[in-house]
């Protein structure tokens, strides 16, 4: 069976996406022994690590624009929500484990404000680094340790490449969900962009602005990470198949990440790549390793 150390990226509701890739590994027989994941991957990823992504997707799947509404719980201070009301209910799927005794290897990458370092999460509370890993500037409340200002992972590595370099699996396989339309031109079907977004100027209120800034920022990061240390392979899924806010399209996005991911596998698989020298291009020196506290303080 072929071990996997799964990448797994920001951007938003199309993180859900991550759910159809890891079926679709599954499907395949790879075995996931690794995870690193920003924000919505963290989440995905943490998920899967804990045994309850099933649970979660049976979830997802019935939320309607209006529940998704009603989980946003409003928080003027220093972010338009707090969070509490979807990790309250992840607790009610998996509990709060402790990181250390999943099964599969897990981190949670965040940014700190103070240090404007990367923190990765390795041990301690799984909700709270995936609290901490979520929190989108502006958006999401930050979780505040000490001196510390934690946001999303996504600020400073939107693609946690190099936090699964150590592992000792057969592959590194990374899921970009920002990525281009033209970067994968020639794995879509005019179903995967059934709802492509319209990004005129003229249909952008403020917060839209505020999200389609954050996922110009972290494509172009993307584009960075993976050229710093290129995975064996990277699973693209074109941002175009859906908007960062359409938490409501569960269903839809994890049946595009599957079908994205199925084409890719298929030419990956034919191709046998080599995997790259894993010593080129790493670089960990702006990076913090930390425990999270428990997800009740």
């Amino acid at each position: 069976m072929t071990k996997v150390s799964l990448v797994l990226g920001t951007g938003g509701a199309r993180g859900y996406a991550h759910i159809g890739v890891i079926e679709e590994l599954e499907a395949r027989g790879y075995q996931v022994t690794c995870i690193a994941g920003s924000s919505m991957g963290a989440m995905i990823g943490g998920l899967y690590a804990a045994g309850g992504m099933e649970a979660y997707r049976a979830w997802v799947e019935t939320l309607r624009w209006i529940d998704v509404v009603r989980l946003l719980d409003l928080n003027f201070k220093n972010s338009l929500f707090s969070g509490d009301k979807v990790f309250a209910r992840l607790r009610e799927l998996i509990g709060d484990p402790a990181i250390e005794t999943l099964p599969i290897a897990y981190t949670a990458v965040a940014a700190d404000l103070t240090s404007n370092k990367e923190v990765w999460f390795q041990r301690g509370s799984l909700l709270q680094a995936m609290r901490a890993s979520i929190a989108i500037p502006g958006i999401v409340s930050p979780v505040i340790r000490g001196e510390r200002v934690l946001v999303d992972g996504g600020v400073l590595n939107p693609l946690p490449i190099v936090a699964t370099v150590a592992a000792h699996a057969d592959l590194i396989i990374a899921v970009d969900v920002n990525a281009s339309r033209d970067s994968v031109a020639m794995h879509l079907d005019p179903e995967d962009l059934e709802h492509q977004q319209n990004r005129s100027p003229a249909r952008m209120g403020r917060f839209a602005v505020l999200l389609n800034s954050m996922e110009v920022m972290q494509g172009a990061l993307t584009r960075y990470k993976i050229a710093g240390y290129s995975p064996d392979l990277v699973i693209r899924v074109p941002k175009e198949v859906g908007g960062f806010h359409e938490f409501h399209r569960a269903k839809a996005l994890i049946d595009v990440g599957r079908r994205m991911a199925r084409r890719q596998l298929d030419l990956f698989e034919e191709l046998a790549a080599v995997r790259p020298d894993p010593e080129a291009g790493i670089g960990v020196q702006d990076v913090e390793t930390v425990e999270a506290d428990s997800a009740d303080q």
